[in-house]
């Protein structure tokens, strides 16, 4: 991995459980070019007791900490060494005027193949705060994943109190069998996949589960100082809980994004989501070893993997033994515990001030309003499905709408744009087509349709999109993300959306700004953006299972008419399909 002087030093510091506090690097920033190598690889893995041959970059699980200030550039040289498919998708970056380098599989580019490298390159803008990056493409990213830290501005500090150190905190899951088997026997069979065999700390599963007390992830504290947790949820399916026993978390980003501090003791946060929380240790050592708990947030019908990871957070102290110390553990939510994570998440607020202000828009052009959940599609003929009633296949859709994933990168089709029509179409729906009770009796017919089907949007369009859950096949909270953009969430509550009566008390002065929100179950949530970056721009629910069964959709931002608002061309190494 090739680095500045800067970077060295910072990752020198980093080594261990804790990234230091970069201010004492004294070499003058002014933006400059970071350069790493992704060497996808293979690497046999011990976990449970089971060693399997796992994908990953540069040999660790999790991957490599990117590290890099705003404003820097980023060239990122992937170089795939496995029989599989691979690209790297930077979750949470904007991506301005850069989407060749956004990453998600036949979205907008071709994967690279064995052998191949491709080199993402683009420049952080306007962002600083905690993100990650993870394969895009089917579902490697259970190993394919690590942190994307953007630190501020060299002699720019953050808008709250300096932290003693830095802990980058990746929520995962270990799955024993290959998960490609996993995905690939669901969508054969058309049930269900099976679900992972634990949660992981960092990569570790930790005490509670089958002989991995060893891989335990300790988190070891001083007293009186104050940590900046960096927190990611990596897990491939499932929403989580996380707590430490008798410490209070202030929570001060989402999605690298400064927020209003708050206080809890437990946080829920979903796959693609990131929250960077302070933790202030205790004045003085206290005899005593903490447990740091992570477990499911499940609403849905199906099966999941109801199980708790733990780690352990120790004060450096004078006491001889950990042996004999008292172990407290938190306490956590139900697993089904709606309301409380409809009031977390009600808690977050965007700073807006005059340096970090929200931008929300305030007028709408164009309105969106967009189903989200399960149904199903008919099992091919002479075979046997597994679905929700044994005879068809799970599906999942958008606007009824399953979204199939081309053969051909859409951006490059869309860039050139001669054989476009064969690839896609520009019909996605922009209301259902037929209307019903979304979260009351389902409907009978729980068929789907399936197409490539996207929304084109002229340049700097502003849009307002609610995201309706449905109860066709059981209400379930979706993590939906949307690449190449933040948005605002102005509005969330259970039950249907009421186009006359939710607006008026829809917050547009500091809603918070995300790139990853939970849909509520049995609920809906609006959000709005400013469609100021061409590309085309995937949408789509952050559980794997449900991406793999169509949850999704894209959008197609057009040129503006200005040369700094048009999509350049790709770079000629852009992988072929």
């Amino acid at each position: 991995m090739g680095t500045s002087p800067e970077i060295t030093m910072i990752l020198f510091v980093a080594v261990g459980c804790f990234m230091a506090y970069p201010e004492a690097v004294t070499a003058k920033h002014t933006g400059i070019t970071r350069h790493y190598t992704f060497n996808i690889k293979p690497k046999n893995i011990i976990r449970l007791c089971h060693t399997k041959s796992i994908v990953t970059v540069n040999g660790k699980f999790p991957g490599p900490r990117v590290i890099i200030r705003e404003g820097d550039r980023l060239l990122v040289k992937v170089v795939n060494h496995v029989p599989n498919n691979i690209s790297i998708h930077w979750h949470g970056v904007r991506q301005l005027r850069s989407g060749w380098a956004d990453g998600p599989s036949y979205i907008t580019q071709c994967p690279i193949q064995i052998g191949h490298s491709y080199v993402y390159n683009f420049t952080v803008t306007g962002q600083r705060g905690t993100l990650f990056w993870h394969a895009h493409i089917s579902w490697l990213r259970a190993t394919v994943y690590g942190p994307l830290i953007i630190l501020p501005r060299r002699n720019e500090s953050y808008p709250f109190v300096k932290p003693y150190k830095e802990v980058p905190i990746l929520f995962g899951e270990w799955f024993n069998a290959d998960p490609e088997a996993v995905i690939n026997q669901s969508l054969q069979t058309g049930g269900g996949p099976n679900v992972s065999d634990a949660y992981t700390f960092n990569g570790l599963p930790g005490p509670l589960y089958n002989c991995s007390a060893k891989d335990t992830y300790k988190l070891k504290v001083k007293p009186g100082k104050t940590y900046l947790l960096r927190l990611i949820n990596a897990a491939l399916n499932d929403e989580l809980f996380f707590s430490i026993a008798d410490h209070s978390l202030t929570v001060v980003e989402a999605d690298a994004v400064y927020v209003k501090p708050f206080e809890t003791n437990v946080l829920m946060i979903t796959p693609g989501q990131t929250t960077n929380v302070l933790l202030r240790a205790k004045s003085t050592a206290p005899n005593v070893t903490f447990l740091m708990l992570a477990r499911p947030y499940a609403t849905g019908m199906g099966t999941f993997d109801n199980t708790t990871v733990a780690g352990i957070l120790e004060y450096e102290t004078p006491y001889s033994s950990l042996k004999n110390r008292p172990l407290l553990k938190p306490g956590l939510p139900a697993i089904n515990a709606t309301n409380f994570v409809a009031n977390f998440t009600s808690k977050f607020r965007s700073l807006a001030t005059a340096k970090f202000p929200a931008n929300v828009p305030q007028k709408v052009d164009k309105k969106f309003f967009f189903t989200v959940g399960l149904g199903t599609k008919p099992c091919p003929k002479n075979q046997t499905c597994q679905g929700p009633t044994n005879t068809p296949k799970f599906a999942a859709s958008m606007n009824n709408i399953s979204f199939a994933l081309p053969r051909t990168a859409l951006l490059q089709s869309h860039f050139f744009s001669q054989y476009s029509k064969a690839v896609y179409t520009t019909d996605f729906p922009a209301f259902p087509l037929i209307p019903f009770n979304y979260t009351g009796t389902p409907p009978n017919n729980t068929l789907v349709n399936n197409g490539t089907k996207l929304v084109v949007i002229p340049f700097n369009t502003s849009v307002e999109v609610v995201l309706q859950d449905t109860s066709i096949l059981g209400a379930e909270s979706h993590p939906l993300h949307l690449h190449g953009y933040n948005f605002y969430v102005v509005g969330q509550g259970f039950g249907n959306f009421d186009p006359e009566n939710d607006p008026p008390n829809f917050n547009l002065v500091d809603p918070v700004e995300r790139n990853t929100i939970g849909v509520p179950s049995g609920g809906w949530v609006a959000i709005r953006f400013q469609a100021d970056n061409p590309g085309v721009w995937l949408m789509h629910c952050h559980f794997d299972v449900h991406q793999s069964w169509g949850l999704g959709m894209a959008w197609v931002v057009l040129d503006g008419e200005l040369p700094n608002q048009k999509l350049p061309p790709p770079p000629s190494d852009l992988p072929k399909c």
